[in-house]
């Protein structure tokens, strides 16, 4: 299965400074998510309209989005277009995602034709998720109506394989799991939260 980063957004809240490419513990968040990605994927790219993308991980390659729509959806839409049969989907500002996490999405994966999708105490995490080739159609058929959310997006999907929060909490605790770093304080969150283990 492709390992595929999104490295998407605006990092407004970082005053434009790209947030996959903060550091938690020492290490790019960016470095930590391949780094997982890599132990359990056949290939890794990164999806990433950024001019310097390309210079983010080395001898990793690099797409920008396929369609000029703005959104998450896209970002999925263009890894799965330059996958064989699916793709292990993961935001680039996820600093905790591990490789027994990514694992056990891509052994769920093979349970369903279309996608296998993680919960958390918020609800589906759609991106950090694995999603089939299968897909496409209907994401194109989202992104034809202009709804580029990722929960319509599940809705639609004829058959969505769910990983529960208490089987992703067999392996560690899935709000740290799904941690994103959206803003500065995010980030000082995750790095007290790497001090301490």
């Amino acid at each position: 299965m492709l390992g595929a980063i999104l490295a998407g957004g605006a990092s407004a809240r970082f005053g434009g400074e790209p947030k996959g490419l903060q550091r938690v513990g020492g290490e790019r968040i960016i470095d930590r998510v391949a780094a997982a990605l890599r132990a359990v994927a056949d290939e890794l790219i990164l999806i990433g309209n950024a001019p310097d993308a390309s210079r983010w991980l080395d001898g990793v390659a690099v797409f920008a989005d396929a369609r000029a729509e703005r959104g998450s959806i896209i970002g999925i839409h263009t890894a799965l277009s330059h996958a064989t049969d699916g793709a292990l989907v993961v935001a680039w500002d996820m600093p905790f995602v591990t490789a027994s996490l990514l694992a056990l999405i891509a052994e769920r994966a093979t349970r369903s034709p279309y996608a296998a999708v993680p919960e958390s105490a918020r609800g589906l995490e759609p991106l950090c998720a694995a999603y089939s080739v299968r897909c496409l159609p209907f994401i194109d058929a989202a992104i034809g109506e202009a709804d580029f959310r990722l929960s319509a997006l599940l809705e639609r999907l004829p058959w969505l394989e769910r990983i529960s929060r208490s089987e992703v909490a067999t392996l560690g605790d899935p709000s740290r799991l799904f941690m994103n770093v959206n803003t500065p304080n995010d980030l000082l969150l995750a790095a007290r939260l790497d001090a301490h283990g």
